[in-house]
């Protein structure tokens, strides 16, 4: 099973700022609780023991939370000096990473996996990274990302309009020594400069999941965040 996470946290949250101007993203209040939160909750009961978190913008605000509302979690942050991407920021978590695989998460968005089904499709095809996918219909926020009839990611597309395709849903499952035996620079994005490279290959696998998906970086989803989780 998957014991390990990081979670990326270190945003500016630019496009956010609007509706939280005074907060890292992922601490934006979503029905009176932190959306960070509801992320580590959720992983908590899919069997992640112990989290890292890849800081930035106003660490100290979610180092202040995690020592209050966390302090029986097994954590450990990493504060980026300068914005290093979000490649950056795995690859500097990826240094106290103990086991061979660990959950990469986005602080501001909650996909409720399965992290046994993915972590059953890790086990049986060995590959560097996989993904989890989610089925979205009429969008233009995303990307679509094609696979296989195996499930092996083949292509990357472009923002713009679909009628219905699969998205990254910001969930993956690294290998974490293949990742950093590619000895990758210390600020890069994780999405052009690693996923879209293994595109095509038979490193880079995605796995569908029909669970809830919100992604609060906008204000429109962080105001439907926040219709969907007064009923929690």
């Amino acid at each position: 099973m998957i014991k390990e996470a990081i979670i990326l946290a270190g945003g500016l949250g630019t496009r956010l700022r609007s509706a939280v101007p005074d907060l890292p993203k992922c601490m934006a209040p979503v029905a009176g609780k932190p959306f960070l939160s509801y992320v580590i909750d959720h992983f908590r009961k899919e069997g992640v023991e112990r989290f890292i978190f890849s800081l930035g913008y106003k660490h100290e605000v979610i180092e202040a939370y995690l020592l209050t509302a966390y302090a029986g979690l097994e954590y450990e942050c990493v504060i980026e000096s300068e914005p290093l991407g979000t490649g950056g920021g795995i690859k500097l978590a990826c240094n106290l990473i103990e086991g061979e695989s660990a959950l990469i998460l986005n602080g501001d968005t909650l996909f409720k996996i399965s992290t046994e089904s993915l972590y059953e499709d890790y086990s049986k095809n060995k590959v560097a990274c996989i993904i989890s996918l989610k089925t979205m219909k009429s969008f233009d926020r995303y990307g679509a990302v094609e696979i296989d009839a195996d499930g092996y990611i083949i292509n990357f597309k472009e923002k713009q309009y679909y009628e219905k395709g699969l998205i990254n849903g910001g969930v993956y499952l690294l290998n974490v020594p293949a990742f950093l035996k590619l000895n990758l620079p210390s600020m890069f994005s994780f999405e052009k400069d690693y996923l879209e490279k293994q595109a095509g290959t038979k490193d880079l696998r995605g796995i569908v999941q029909d669970s809830y998906f919100i992604d609060i970086g906008i204000p429109s989803d962080f105001e439907l965040a926040q219709r969907d989780f007064l009923s929690l």
